[in-house]
């Protein structure tokens, strides 16, 4: 039985993590992306877990203890960035992944990224290396993924938009299921 952890960044109370609008919250962003995920991945077989509630801030150390005691195949963070807190021009997808990952982490951020610029039609931010804990501190490949700037007015309006969501979910869950696909191949 294959399982994945799926994280959507952030908490629901997290001071600053929204658009200067004060419209968008990330985690709303995030945790609608990551049950869209969820869905489609159970319709494939595949069981997904979560490391965020959606009542409370989750610290980092109890998601990333979480997954190791789980043994989870792979863990993906989903977030919306932020440059600063004003209006601005920074857009784009990002994906991070720990300096020193291995191939099979590599991999699942390269399926990811790709999926995601081809569903979502954004600009290429590239892949990543950051000493985030979500990364440093799993012992599975871990991919952290940006998926629009809430600092942005254009992102922030596709951040909002359930069709958009949609998209991010359906990409990831490509990404996902190509690199399971590749795992099971050998």
């Amino acid at each position: 039985m294959t399982i994945l952890l799926i994280d959507a960044g952030h908490g629901p109370n997290t001071p600053g993590k929204r658009s200067p609008d004060g419209l968008l919250r990330e985690f709303t962003f995030n945790a609608a992306v990551a049950n869209l995920t969820k869905q489609h991945l159970i319709a494939k077989g595949i069981t997904v877990r979560f490391a965020h509630d959606k009542t409370r801030d989750v610290p980092l150390t109890e998601r990333t203890t979480y997954a190791n005691r789980q043994q989870v195949a792979a863990f993906i963070s989903i977030h919306a960035n932020a440059y600063g807190n004003t209006w601005n021009a920074a857009q784009g997808i990002e994906t991070y992944i720990y300096p020193t990952a291995g191939t099979q982490t590599q991999l699942l951020a390269n399926l990811l990224h790709t999926s995601l610029l081809t569903a979502c039609n954004r600009k290429d931010r590239g892949i990543k290396k950051a000493n985030f804990a979500v990364l440093r501190e799993t012992t599975m490949p871990a991919v952290l993924l940006e998926c629009g700037f809430m600092t942005n007015r254009e992102e922030a309006q596709l951040l909002l938009d359930p069709k958009y969501q949609q998209q991010c979910a359906n990409a990831i869950a490509f990404g996902v299921l190509a690199w399971l696909y590749r795992l099971d191949k050998g």
